[in-house]
């Protein structure tokens, strides 16, 4: 059945149609301003860190016909280029996941861990520390390194599909449901995690805790080839759910009668979101705020248009996590601060100088 015209949607539709459409063009400024600030970001990231290499002497040595030095290209290309292209993608997943979960729960302090991702790619990752030396010596040296990503991704995937399974009765999902349902299994993943950290010993203790505050520091090309695809889809099919998105403001009801498969939409969100924050996760471990500040903030800026907001989302996600990343990676020169540390240092007051400044105007 087609969408009806605009013109025949409720008027509280028009209205916000009217709203958004006034500030399309603060939207592309926003976008291109965006772009040029990952841009610049990405140039500064590439030079930041503990070694002193430089990238405008790397490449003023290549544009001079010599020899880039070993030591600069392993830390320039081996480095620094895929702890970039990490940072980028899970900024950006973290981001557009938290604008998709705050347009499906109607509620801007909404965040994908809502979804159980995080609780449930914890507690694969603490399974994985502690318990992995009991799995047969053949597997382990096959998952090498990638153990600890691979439990955090299965854990975070069964989380998710279970708790999509509790909200859903006879063919519809329900989004109250899911939010009591993913408090619960949130607690008992955390219980469980209990347990094992009750039974690690000092060194399993401390790749938790060092996991659980995340870092960019392992990022490889091989972390970037497997994440990169299941991100990079899960952020394509992110726009398709934006005009839904914008219709299910006005309650599943009435976005159903505008022709929108709610059930479906609700199915193709979670599952995006989880794919997006259970890779992010995965490679990254804990980060915090992203995907909770990032959204809010743009829609202060630009408005609640996810056909606006999502690509925003993107690029001011992206942006934030590198700069997060580089001041991790200097404020305690040459050792490295946590990243979840710098987000959540940075996020929590900016957020709450979010909420004082607006609060007269949220309605929560």
């Amino acid at each position: 059945m087609a969408a009806p015209a605009l013109s025949d949607c409720p008027s509280p539709l028009r209205r916000l149609a009217a709203a958004e459409g006034d500030r399309r063009p603060r939207a592309r400024l926003a976008a291109l301003a965006l772009t040029a600030l990952l841009l610049t970001i990405s140039v500064l990231s590439l030079g930041v860190g503990a070694s002193g290499t430089s990238l405008p002497a790397a490449l003023w040595q290549a544009l001079n016909g010599e020899e880039i030095a070993l030591r600069d290209r392993l830390i320039l290309f081996d480095i620094r280029l895929p702890r970039l292209a990490m940072g980028m993608l899970v900024g950006a997943a973290l981001a557009v996941s938290g604008a998709v979960m705050q347009g499906l729960f109607r509620n801007p302090l909404a965040d994908p861990g809502l979804v159980g991702v995080g609780a449930g790619a914890g507690l694969g990752a603490i399974l994985a520390i502690v318990l992995g030396g009991l799995l047969p010596l053949a597997l382990r040296d096959w998952l090498g390194y990638a153990l600890v990503p691979v439990a955090a991704f299965a854990g975070g995937w069964v989380t998710t599909l279970l708790l999509y399974r509790i909200a859903t009765r006879e063919g519809r999902t329900s989004v109250a449901v899911m939010l009591l349902a993913g408090i619960a299994l949130a607690a008992l993943a955390g219980a469980i995690s209990g347990v094992l950290v009750y039974m690690a010993d000092d060194s399993q203790l401390r790749d938790l805790t060092f996991w659980g505050l995340g870092s960019l520091a392992g990022a490889t090309w091989g972390k970037v080839l497997v994440a990169g695809p299941l991100i990079g889809l899960a952020l394509a099919a992110t726009p398709f759910l934006a005009h839904a998105l914008n219709a299910l403001a006005l309650g599943e009801a009435p976005a159903a009668h505008l022709g929108i498969s709610v059930q479906r939409m609700k199915r193709l969100a979670v599952l995006s979101v989880a794919a997006a924050t259970g890779a992010a996760v995965a490679v990254s471990g804990g980060i915090g705020f992203i995907g909770i500040v990032v959204p809010h903030l743009l829609r202060l800026v630009i408005g609640p248009d996810h056909r606006l907001l999502l690509p925003n989302a993107a690029l001011l996600g992206a942006s934030l996590l590198l700069v997060a990343d580089m001041i991790s990676r200097t404020i305690i020169a040459p050792a490295e601060l946590p990243i979840g540390i710098v987000t959540a240092m940075i996020g929590g007051p900016f957020f709450l100088w979010i909420l004082l400044r607006n609060r007269a105007g949220l309605d929560l």
